[in-house]
């Protein structure tokens, strides 16, 4: 078994790892969005918390694209902060497909094509918080 993963971040965060501001690309009238990284680096700790870390890396495409028109979701500060609905958004459904590939030394994977055709896939922007202001 392995778990290729970002490890355990100080905050305690766990299956995160950075990518470069470029990995992520939106279309200018957002219904569509890809992320693509290359041998982002993580660690194979063989179970979720294992005591062995072993140095791996990953790639992979991930694509959203829009299936139907967008809609507008939240009321903004028209509610308590900790209200659920203290945020604004607009999305829509859509259609995603990936592909994920990993190494390390001596055991390497690559996924098929799979995408949420019969499953569940949304993309749009949101605001909250501060940002609400």
């Amino acid at each position: 078994m392995h778990d290729f993963n970002g490890g355990v971040q100080p905050s305690g965060l766990f299956w995160i790892v950075e990518v470069p501001d470029h990995a992520f690309r939106v279309s200018r009238d957002g219904g569509h969005a890809v992320l693509e990284a290359k041998d982002v680096w993580v660690v194979d700790s063989f179970q979720f918390g294992g005591p062995v870390q072993v140095p791996a890396s990953v790639s992979f495409t991930v694509r959203w694209d829009a299936i139907g028109p967008r809609q507008r979701r939240g009321s903004g500060s028209g509610v308590p902060p900790t209200d659920p609905a203290a945020f604004l958004g607009s999305f829509a459904f859509a259609r995603s497909t990936a592909q994920f590939s990993g190494h390390e030394l001596g055991f390497s994977f690559r996924s098929d094509r799979a995408s949420t055709d019969g499953g569940f896939a949304e993309m749009g922007s949101e605001r909250s918080g501060t940002f609400l202001d």
